[in-house]
């Protein structure tokens, strides 16, 4: 088995009495994108900055390349970073932000010079290469900035939000150039963000962070269709979550009793057993709305209150009679087919197999 480019075992992190990084163990292979997401405040750009060598663990180890880094400082570390301010150097120009890592390593001034041309170049900004920093737009610095990172060629490269300040049509632009890159260097990526669609976009796997532990590590689609726990079932996507009480169990099949209906669904993998008490998930875009009442076995009635148009997309918000919300996702041609207004009555429902049983020790 090879060894992990990077591998964190116990690692705590402490500011005084308050503890914002709690147990971290994690590896991450060379040539991986890893996206690490989470709420303000959850730990990942603390975990981002012990990788950098700006922060030191409290307690626990943290290796890149098989060596022990808990007291490498950042300059002898091969670990740049691309921050959300990206921090270019106002006094120089555009090449000589990106030559600034070379004329540290002591490279000689032609050498610097034309490696800092050819990675401008290939970020698309080298007729900008004399311009004063000041003077390009939001997504030239960006590629700036990650010119300055690459033209190291480090093995890691550390990203904290880079893409935050930019325009959303920005965004995704950037995210297609930061994909190329990585595939193409085999540079391994470890991108914090709290942006869903970027991570989601971007990564091989995917870390969710939740006061300063790690919730769930996975590919995207297994932490969208499989979440953990309830924390990341709130926190990734537009799901709907019910709890209720074991009514009925045949092999894998489970029914289960709640304020606003019966329901019927899979267990993964424990079945729980009569009587207990249950959550499961169910995904807004696997949630179908008709205004007549089908015949399936989960149907819930809902009025509507509102809509949220996003590009060629819409989320519906519903209300069941005791005030329980519920999200449902479409395209927009297809709520153009329905005939809908604010109070409108809908059905919604969705396949048994749809449907995702949190772990037990989560239902609390």
């Amino acid at each position: 088995m090879s060894t992990p480019l990077v591998s964190m075992e116990g690692v705590d992190k402490h500011f005084g009495t308050f503890v914002a990084v709690k147990n971290i163990n994690l590896t991450i292979d060379e040539g991986e994108f890893i996206a690490i997401m989470g709420t303000s405040g959850c730990g990942k750009t603390t975990t981002l900055r012990m990788l950098a060598g700006l922060e030191q663990p409290t307690a626990g180890t943290i290796r890149i390349a098989g060596k022990l880094m808990n007291d490498v400082r950042p300059h002898q570390r091969d670990t740049p970073m691309v921050w959300q301010s990206l921090a270019l150097f106002p006094f120089l120009n555009a090449r000589e932000n990106v030559e600034f890592g070379l004329k540290m390593r002591n490279q000689p001034a032609d050498i610097r010079r034309k490696k800092a041309m050819e990675w401008l170049d290939r970020l698309g900004v080298v007729e900008f290469a004399e311009r004063n920093i000041e003077t390009l737009s939001g997504g030239q610095k960006q590629r700036v900035a990650l010119a300055r990172s690459l033209v190291t060629e480090p093995q890691l490269l550390l990203l904290d939000e880079p893409l935050s300040a930019l325009d959303a049509h920005l965004v995704i632009r950037m995210q297609s150039v930061l994909t190329k890159l990585q595939r193409e260097l085999g540079i391994t990526f470890v991108y914090v963000t709290h942006s869903q669609s970027e991570a989601f976009a971007m990564a091989d796997r995917v870390i969710i962070m939740s006061n300063g532990e790690i919730a769930q590590t996975g590919l995207p689609r297994d932490i969208y269709r499989e979440p953990a726990n309830r924390f990341v079932a709130e926190f990734v996507g537009r799901n709907n979550i019910i709890t209720g009480e074991v009514a009925g169990v045949s092999g894998k099949k489970i029914e289960i009793s709640s304020p606003i209906g019966r329901f019927k669904l899979n267990a993964d993998a424990t079945v729980p057993a009569v009587g207990d008490t249950v959550t499961f998930v169910i995904a807004a875009d696997l949630v179908e709305v008709t205004r007549a009442k089908p015949k399936a076995d989960n149907v819930v009635d809902c009025s509507l209150i509102s809509e949220e148009f996003i590009g060629s997309m819409v989320t519906l918000f519903l209300e069941t009679a005791d005030g329980t919300e519920f999200k449902v996702q479409l395209q927009e041609r297809e709520l153009a087919t329905l005939d809908h207004n604010s109070g409108s009555l809908f059905y919604l429902s969705w396949k048994a197999e749809s449907a995702h049983l949190l772990p037990a020790e989560t239902n609390k």
